[in-house]
């Protein structure tokens, strides 16, 4: 049984150990999450998250910079990280004989990095070349830009990577001030997946992680306020126009994140949804058109992307309207139903087919605080979605009047 491959470990003032055994395989996937992320930041500092997280790998007490980076791939193991809005994250893929050295070197990085000004020199011009890749991918900007629009001044409307100003006036007295705040029990979930044993992980986070402060748990601002519907454009000088509809929904544990998956799926998640074959195939309006959802602790999005050029933007975004009005006012037929169930549960399926895939399944239910689910008792969620809920969803949140639209291109 799936279940009991599943456990959890909680080793006191909150720091949590989570696993799941898959005999079957011969790698680990072990990750550490912290609570840090642009929500948790303030206008100023944006971006110290992801700076911090940058920063861990420039050295710790036990490691240079390059003996971190040979720790693992030396082994045939890789290592990595990202930050979120709401959290920062440290991975490991390695064989299964390598998971004692995997623990050490996430904790090592996690609780004993030095952040040693010079070191920050540095990594901050790496950082701002980031922040100009971004800028120079108009396609991933926009993304950036509605979620301004879409949030205001809230930080679920920060930028992840920060500004070029904010970037360049953190100090390594930030980054430190941000690890002894969040770096501690309180905020830390260990994960693991693959060919390993629980108590063993158990037993090495314990000694690893048992000089890890308790600290205090973050706690995530205030609810966003409300932002009116608009229309936003933003000139550049770019072959296309990119166009991003969004609107805000509810927050990862709500029940209906299963209906608006299947809703988003159906109507722009593939070849055969009504935007792609509408927007591509019928009219050759763009290349590049999908939806999308996003589902944060407190809330969410759901929304759209189109690309096309400049002189072919008015009738795509009239299009996109179209189809968000008649799909807000008729929700999905039973065929379409049926057939987003068969996709997600299929995508569902192959997806947790890697040990790293696991891995994330298996952390998220922690980090937001809900119960492990099965993969049968997953499907049997899609499964149960009605037309009814699809339908009240949809009238909701993809009526095209409740929309904030973001343009990006050309003048005109």
């Amino acid at each position: 049984m799936e279940a009991d491959r599943f456990a959890r470990a909680d080793l006191g003032d909150g720091l949590v150990v989570l696993t799941e055994e898959m005999p079957g395989v011969r790698s680990a996937a072990v990750g550490v999450w912290v609570h840090a992320g642009s929500v948790y930041e303030s206008a100023d500092e944006m971006g110290v998250s992801h700076l911090l997280e940058h920063m861990v790998f420039k050295g710790t007490e036990q490691r240079t910079a390059r003996e971190i980076a040979l720790a693992l791939e030396r082994l045939g193991g890789s290592l990595d990280a990202y930050t979120t809005r709401e959290h920062t994250s440290f991975q490991t893929r390695t064989l299964d004989e390598h998971v004692d050295a995997a623990l050490d070197v996430l904790a090592d990085l996690v609780l004993h990095p030095l952040l040693r000004e010079e070191d920050l020199e540095l990594e901050r011009e790496v950082v701002l070349e980031e922040i100009s890749t971004v800028e120079d991918t108009p396609d991933d900007l926009v993304f950036d830009l509605h979620a301004q629009a879409l949030w205001g001044d809230h930080p679920y409307g920060f930028s992840i990577l920060g500004t070029r100003e904010s970037v360049g006036s953190l100090r390594a007295a930030d980054l430190k001030r941000l690890h002894r705040r969040a770096y501690c029990r309180q905020n830390i979930l260990v994960a693991a997946a693959g060919h390993i044993s629980h108590e063993h992980v158990v037993a090495r986070v314990a000694e690893l992680f048992g000089d890890a402060p308790s600290g205090e748990r973050a706690r995530r601002p205030a609810p966003a306020p409300a932002v009116e519907p608009r229309e936003v454009r933003v000139e550049r000088a770019t072959a296309q126009t990119h166009v991003v509809f969004g609107t805000r929904t509810f927050g990862h544990g709500d029940p209906r994140r299963y209906a608006l998956v299947l809703l988003s799926n159906a109507f722009g998640g593939g070849m055969s949804s009504r935007l792609f074959q509408r927007v591509r195939e019928e009219l050759g309006l763009a290349y590049a058109v999908y939806s999308f959802q996003s589902f944060y602790a407190d809330s969410g999005q759901v929304g759209v992307y189109v690309g096309t050029r400049p002189e072919s933007a008015d009738r795509a975004v009239e299009v996109v309207r179209e189809e968000l009005a008649k799909v807000a006012r008729e929700g999905l037929t039973a065929q379409e139903l049926e057939d987003a169930k068969g996709q997600v549960k299929g995508q569902l399926m192959l997806s947790l087919e890697s040990s790293g895939a696991r891995l994330h399944r298996l952390a998220g239910f922690a980090l937001y605080d809900e119960p492990f689910l099965t993969l049968d008792e997953l499907i049997a969620r899609v499964e149960a979605v009605t037309l009814e809920q699809v339908a009240e969803v949809a009238a909701e949140f993809l009526d095209p009047e409740r929309q904030v639209v973001l343009r990006l291109g050309p003048a005109g």
